[in-house]
């Protein structure tokens, strides 16, 4: 399955592209929240989507309002990844159209287990597009 990862800190990102390789993601990057957009606005979008909350140019709240007004199908799963854990933040997350919410630095067990549910959720979204 296909996942962007849109992180402006190069070696935070550098460590998800590894951790995400070997759990058999196709990866794709992006180093600012302009960047993401572009990737997860075009009709072949990964279906995953890790989300730094803050990023230049477009931080990740933001990116997820924009993604989910398109009301687009098929459904993206959205992560957003902020080293804040203030449940205020959470809830800002979940209500900018984040899916789930992770903290940094993140435990890569946790991680590994958000994605398998989100992949979970991306795949029964598309049964039921294909089904309609």
């Amino acid at each position: 399955m296909r996942i962007l990862v849109a992180e402006d800190d190069p070696v935070a990102r550098l460590d998800l592209v590894d951790a995400l390789t070997d759990w058999g993601y196709e990866v794709t990057t992006a180093a600012d929240g302009g960047m993401a957009w572009d990737v997860l606005s075009r009709d072949d979008a990964p279906s995953l989507a890790i989300l730094d909350w803050q990023m230049p140019v477009v931080d990740g709240l933001e990116v997820c309002r924009r993604l989910r007004a398109l009301e687009r199908s098929p459904y993206v799963y959205l992560i957003v990844l902020t080293a804040s854990s203030r449940a205020e933040d959470v809830v800002a997350a979940l209500d900018a159209g984040a899916d789930d919410f992770v903290q940094k630095p993140c435990e890569p067990r946790e991680l590994e287990v958000r994605l398998r549910a989100g992949r979970r959720i991306v795949e029964l979204q598309e049964r039921l597009h294909f089904q309609a």
